[in-house]
């Protein structure tokens, strides 16, 4: 009985070591300024409808000075007010050499939560932030998710993406 009761510790320690942490949920108010939405400027995208995401190709990448993550892209998103929660992820594969951050107090991360905030018509709540990286460029894929759908979207940072199916 004694080492089935190990096992069984054993085998959820090592299940919860796997599980991927909640992403932050930036609260309503990080929100830096309201626009109009959809938010078209300076070639932003829309995407599924509840987020205007920066132009596929961002040519400036600066150094940081620090480690691990020697260069910065400095590029805002905005959310559709009143959309379900727009959840941005850094896929696995990618996490050892990009991250992102969009809000006040966010830090560095794989993955983060953005909500519509309170609903008003053709409003966007817009969030600062951009992308960390380990290299001064890359094509870095970034998967969105509303409800229950979901689009990778690609941005070239400091390099164009040759196409949407390009290598790292």
């Amino acid at each position: 009985m004694k080492l089935a009761s190990l096992l069984v510790a054993f085998m959820s320690t090592v299940a919860a070591a796997h599980v991927a942490p909640a992403p932050r949920t930036v609260p309503c108010s990080e929100i830096i300024d309201n626009t109009r939405f959809p938010y078209r400027g300076s070639g932003y995208r829309l995407v599924l409808g509840a987020v205007s995401v920066p132009p596929a190709y961002l040519r400036q990448v600066v150094p940081t000075g620090q480690r691990p993550w020697a260069y910065w892209r400095k590029a805002g998103l905005v959310v559709r007010a009143g959309s379900p929660p727009v959840t941005v992820t850094v896929p696995k594969e990618w996490r050892h050499r990009a991250a992102i951050t969009w809000g006040n107090s966010t830090g560095i991360v794989a993955g983060l939560r953005l909500t519509g905030c309170e609903p008003a018509r053709n409003v966007g709540h817009a969030y600062a932030g951009g992308f960390y990286l380990r290299l001064p460029s890359a094509c870095l894929p970034l998967i969105f998710r509303v409800g229950r759908r979901t689009a990778t979207v690609r941005f070239g940072l400091g390099r164009r993406c040759l196409s949407p199916a390009a290598a790292p």
